[in-house]
């Protein structure tokens, strides 16, 4: 008996899917309670919705596209079968060039692709105050790496707080009172919105083209 408690314990444990979640700010819940955090709100509507995962939270406060790519060895781990990468933000607030930008992500999905493991690479959508061309460079990086690499794309990791306002949700409603990081609420937004998109990652785990 006691032997097959242990089998089944084994197994169960098996079954569970694995994602880090490897990003900034957003990721790692600056200025929340944990449990409000993006990592934590995310693993539970997933678990509401009936997903046996864990999400290992690898996100870093002020981190730009070369601090992912300099932890990313160590963050996919054995135990771990997907990825969220959510890079991009500090890069665009510090004006850093869409060409390194590009290298870094590249270098994030190479690993990736080297540990067998699925990606889901969420863009950002840049600000016009560095001109159209810059824009449009930095914009085009996600979808060009993720049809490269054959990671899914949620396009624009803010969409949802923007579609809040444009329905008429005020800033201190969805944003924290900085102005740039979410609220719980708007935690929740980007949860609802990207949720469907997470779930398509474990799909594809779980259908095992996954490590």
């Amino acid at each position: 008996m006691a032997l097959a408690l242990v089998l089944a314990a084994g197994a169960a444990a098996a079954d569970e899917v694995v994602i880090a979640a490897l990003g900034d700010s957003l990721t790692q819940g600056y200025g929340l309670p944990q449990e409000q955090g993006l990592v934590p709100t995310l693993e539970a509507w997933l678990e509401a919705r009936g997903h046996d995962v864990r999400l290992v939270n690898a996100g870093v406060s002020g981190d730009t596209t070369a601090g992912g790519l300099s932890r990313v060895g160590w963050t996919l781990t054995d135990e771990v079968d997907g990825m969220i990468v959510a890079l991009g933000g500090n890069d665009l607030l510090r004006g850093i060039a869409p060409e390194v930008a590009r290298e870094n992500l590249t270098g994030i999905l190479e690993a990736a692709e080297g540990a067998g493991v699925e990606v889901l690479l969420a863009g950002l959508e840049a600000p016009g105050n560095y001109g159209p061309d810059y824009k449009r460079d930095f914009e085009a990086i996600y979808s060009d790496l993720a049809e490269r690499f054959g990671a899914l794309l949620y396009p624009d990791m803010l969409a949802a707080l923007r579609q809040a306002q444009d329905a008429g949700a005020t800033l201190p409603e969805l944003m924290q009172p900085d102005g740039i990081h979410p609220n719980a609420q708007g935690v929740a937004r980007i949860v609802a919105a990207m949720g469907p998109q997470v779930e398509a990652l474990i799909g594809r785990i779980e259908g095992g083209a996954g490590g």
